[in-house]
């Protein structure tokens, strides 16, 4: 069982809103537009932001494509973390950092919604965080399986909400929220 986390301070973890990773994903603008909104937001209430950034084979560190997109730049006081896995904890200091601030609730958004997205929130309960994703704040590419079937970009998107809705962890809270409702929390639990 994870270790629960005590207390309500919130962290804003965006993900992998690089030119690569978003390019052709579904309404991706809109989606862009969104995480923008929740950066503006967590940076009026002075929550903390946590920027993490992919790189592989296909994603190569300091491309043209490994660049955040231009509505996104980290500023020079958050934190910018570097990962290869999909999960943001896995051979990253995450943990640690979240640590260091002291954080108990992540509010996620980023891409790729069925890859980063997905494996990130699934380990942030297991390590024994609340957490909210930001329903219209994630984004994915339509998958295509060798057998000609068609996961619907949609049809990803909207499961994984489904899922951050209903999941049950026992002494943790999950839930989606549309970016022009999130709320963040201080010490103490207080909404900022």
């Amino acid at each position: 069982m994870a270790s629960i986390r005590s207390g309500n301070k919130s962290v804003l973890l965006v993900v992998d809103v690089q030119v690569n990773v978003v390019k052709g994903a579904w309404e991706a603008p809109r989606v862009i537009g969104n995480v923008a909104l929740s950066v503006k937001r967590a940076r009026a209430q002075k929550v903390p932001i946590v920027w993490v950034q992919h790189a592989d084979d296909d994603l190569v560190k300091d491309s043209p494509g490994w660049q955040w997109v231009p509505e996104l730049i980290p500023a020079a006081d958050e934190r910018l973390l570097h990962k290869q896995f999909n999960s943001c904890f896995e051979h990253t200091p995450l943990d640690e950092e979240l640590a260091k601030l002291g954080v108990t609730h992540i509010v996620l958004a980023g891409c790729a919604t069925n890859w980063c997205i997905r494996a990130t929130a699934y380990g942030a309960l297991e390590r024994g965080y609340d957490l909210t994703l930001i329903k219209d704040a994630h984004t994915t590419k339509t998958l295509e399986l060798e057998n000609g079937m068609k996961l619907e970009a949609a049809t990803l998107v909207e499961d994984l909400n489904i899922a951050m809705t209903w999941l049950s962890y026992p002494g943790r809270k999950n839930t989606t929220v549309a970016a022009k409702a999130v709320e963040f929390y201080g010490e103490g639990g207080k909404r900022r």
